[in-house]
């Protein structure tokens, strides 16, 4: 790891904490009353900072360390100022929506983090392309740039509406998700796939590995569908979803029997917290991947996207149990966050918060479909944030006491 990259990983980690408290404070207000905190301005507030200041921050500082290892001691200097503007963009998103939500100054940062990542595409791209090494690896970190600077579409357009005050619920549900989508499951999915292509599927044969990612790579664009089945779609757009959500599925499948076949080898290099935290995540995406199939399903597809719940814990299923685990598993990996004692509790106690916040969502989606109420249901989702947040506080808190 290039020691100056370092800071920014404690940034990473401090923007969770932040991500973490807000999300508290957002449950506290659905539980109680706040009334001097605006909802639905901290929750945009919460989602940008989420996207930028924590996961983006901490994909951006891996891919230049990643360069870094492949090129000369100055390719650092390149992306110093990139980083740094990221920060500062997400900061300014994080406390113009809080104070306005979409605004001027909010859509000013907005507009301004999107040409910050236009310009780390170009810069890494450029760079990438030298690198001989990792063939398909490069791939997958292209294909990340390639679907973050197309989920930017999305946001411009959620941007123009609020701007122009011509907001069409149809419009404005489609913009949302196609930003969601290649967020999640473009630069997010793709930037951490390249991160273990090049770390763990070292053994893994060069065919198997371009037969993966083309499967992944030629259904990300149609599986945006698997977001808007409530619109009317013909037939047979429907069936090239159908087939993007199959063949994502028979992608998994692959990657997971040649990790069965290379687990000797991966226990020779990987510690057994960290091999247990990428197996929470890989078990969160195998859950992720059938619900996206069973979504094809159009009664299924309805209570899907009629219950808020159920979305909302299908969003955090991703962001918290897939990507937010598998970027801690990594960074433990690489030594990225010191792998101690209390490191090691903190993010135990990180995993027990996602899995009851899941689960009571579950719970919660379930009643909602039908129409019951249930008992102290928000005072227990507040309870399951207040210990993801302990545990994120206790995972920076270790870094400290390491240092």
């Amino acid at each position: 790891m290039h020691a100056a990259l370092q800071r920014y990983t404690r940034f990473a980690l401090l923007n969770l904490l932040i991500v973490a408290f807000i999300g508290g404070v957002l449950r506290y207000k659905i539980a109680y009353s706040l009334p001097l905190i605006n909802q639905k301005h901290l929750l945009h507030g919460h989602s940008h900072f989420a996207f930028s200041g924590w996961v983006t921050q901490a994909i951006m500082v891996l891919l230049v360390n990643y360069i870094c290892g492949h090129k000369t001691e100055g390719a650092y200097k390149k992306y110093k100022w990139l980083l740094t503007a990221n920060l500062v963009t997400a900061y300014g998103m994080l406390l113009s929506f809080i104070l306005q939500g979409y605004g001027l100054f909010s859509i000013f940062f907005s507009t301004l983090s999107i040409f910050v990542s236009y310009l780390f595409t170009l810069k890494l791209w450029k760079d990438l392309s030298t690198v001989k090494e990792n063939t398909v690896s490069n791939w997958w970190f292209k294909a990340a740039l390639f679907f973050n600077v197309l989920s930017s579409l999305g946001a411009f357009s959620l941007a123009f509406m609020m701007a122009t005050k011509t907001v069409h619920q149809n419009w404005y549900l489609s913009a949302v998700y196609f930003f969601l989508h290649f967020q999640y499951n473009g630069w997010f999915f793709f930037a951490c796939m390249g991160l273990a292509t090049a770390t763990f599927f070292v053994h893994v044969p060069q065919a198997v590995l371009k037969k993966i990612f083309w499967l992944f790579a030629a259904s990300c664009i149609p599986a945006y569908v698997l977001s808007a089945l409530w619109l009317p779609l013909p037939v047979w757009v429907y069936g090239i979803v159908v087939a993007a959500a199959i063949s994502q599925i028979i992608a998994w499948g692959i990657i997971l029997q040649h990790i069965k076949r290379q687990f000797r080898f991966i226990k020779t290099v990987v510690t057994n917290a960290v091999r247990w935290i990428i197996l929470l995540a890989g078990t969160a995406l195998t859950i992720k991947l059938l619900l996206q199939l069973g979504s094809t399903i159009p009664y299924l597809s309805k209570l899907a996207f009629g219950f808020r719940p159920i979305v909302i814990g299908y969003l955090h299923l991703i962001l918290l149990g897939v990507v937010t685990l598998y970027l801690l598993g990594f960074l433990l990996h690489e030594k990225y966050i010191m792998l101690t004692k209390n490191s090691v509790s903190a993010v135990v106690l990180f995993v027990a918060g996602i899995f009851l916040n899941e689960l009571l969502l579950m719970i919660q989606g379930i009643a909602a479909i039908a129409y019951t109420m249930l008992p102290y249901i928000n005072q227990q989702l507040l309870g399951a944030a207040v210990i993801m947040f302990a545990g994120i506080l206790l995972i920076n808190l270790s870094q400290k006491i390491k240092k």
